[in-house]
This record gives structure tokens, sequence and C-alpha cells, in this order.
């Protein structure tokens, strides 16, 4: 049997809207592979989540930006970030010319 992949299935042509998909769930703890195309928040919207966040960025490219911060963090691969809960962040852009492949874990703290 062959064993799954964080790179499998991931679209060629930009999609309408990202894809959120749950790898593992157990209690307290989530973990997502995230694919952008794209795909930026928007306007006036923020992340406030009640779990803490690990992402990290595996492919592509993108821009975060707290809402306790004025610059925009610009993530390459292998950047990651911890997000605290209730931290607002949102994401400025992701690469509109690569798939971008994030991995989140979201956890109680």
């Amino acid at each position: 049997m062959v064993p799954p992949n964080l790179y499998d299935e991931l679209p060629l042509t930009p999609e309408a809207e990202e894809r959120f998909e749950t790898l593992l769930e157990k209690p307290g703890v989530r973990i997502e592979r995230i694919v952008s195309t794209g795909q930026a928040s928007p306007p006036g919207f923020w992340f406030d989540q009640e779990q803490a966040e690990w992402v990290v960025l595996l492919q592509g490219s993108a821009g975060l930006r707290f809402a306790d911060e004025d610059e925009v963090r610009e993530l390459k691969p292998g950047d990651w970030l911890h997000i605290a809960p209730h931290r607002r962040h949102r994401v400025e852009w992701t690469s509109a010319d690569r798939v971008t492949v994030w991995l989140a874990v979201n956890f109680d703290e």
C-alpha cells in the first residue's frame, strides 16, 4: 500500500476556492493541508481562532499579516509560524503562478 503524500492531487490551474483537507483530527488537535492558488483573505476579514495554530509553508509563497503588525510577513517554503489563539491575522496573497501548499496544526494551548 502506498502511503498518502502531501503533494498528491494538487490542482494544475487556479481554482475558485482554497482547499482545506483534514489529515488527522484527535481531541484538542487538527492537522490540515491547505492548498491555495492565488487566493487571499477577503477585504476587511481577519481570522480570529479559538485554538493556537502552527503553520508551515511547504510550496509556493504567501503574505501573512497580523492585525498588531504593520508589515506583511512574506513566507517561502520552509517558513513556519506559531499563531496564538485569538491573534488576528489574514492572508494578504498567495502565489498566483504556483500552487501554495500549507500544513497547519491547530491545537489547544
